[in-house]
């Protein structure tokens, strides 16, 4: 059976809510396992088929406990994951360009295929204290997430990827 790994970084919870609804889809149409990136290696990586990325975007970057898992990860299963499906989703204030670019990157270093755009979900937060307030991402995104995590599980059930 193929494995979906979405891995994630929420600092005020709207990465969290996007990468559960792809989760919470994704199981429906396959194996989906849901790790933080604090908590995810190289040997996750290893164990599974196709991955969904999903970080916030900081200071026009990905945050740095998402960085830390692809520093921490990249090196040991460089050569070994090549040719796997994978897409991405970013949590942004208003633009996650620039995250989207730098996971792309790092995914290309890695010659995974990337199987859907990135999806970029804006929160509108511009000032400081609505940047640091917890996110709730409307149903409609959510929706988004959701059909990205079915999609990619049920390529990889299928075999399309």
């Amino acid at each position: 059976m193929s494995r979906l790994l979405i891995v994630y970084h929420s600092a005020t919870g709207g990465t969290e809510q996007m990468a559960r609804a792809a989760h919470v889809a994704a199981t429906a149409e396959g194996h989906a396992t849901l790790l933080r990136a604090a908590d995810a290696g190289p040997d996750d990586l290893l164990s599974h088929d196709g991955y969904l990325f999903a970080a916030p975007e900081n200071l026009a970057a990905i945050a740095g406990v998402m960085k830390d898992f692809f520093d921490r990860s990249y090196y040991p299963v460089l050569g070994r994951i090549e040719g796997r499906p994978y897409a991405q989703m970013v949590c942004a204030g208003s633009d996650g360009s620039n995250a989207a670019r730098q996971t792309a990157r790092i995914a290309t270093g890695w010659r995974l295929k990337q199987v859907q755009e990135p999806l970029i979900i804006c929160t509108r937060a511009q000032t400081p204290d609505q940047i640091l307030a917890p996110k709730v991402i409307p149903d409609g995104d959510l929706a988004l997430c959701r059909d990205l995590g079915a999609a990619l599980a049920a390529g990889l059930t299928l075999g399309v990827f």
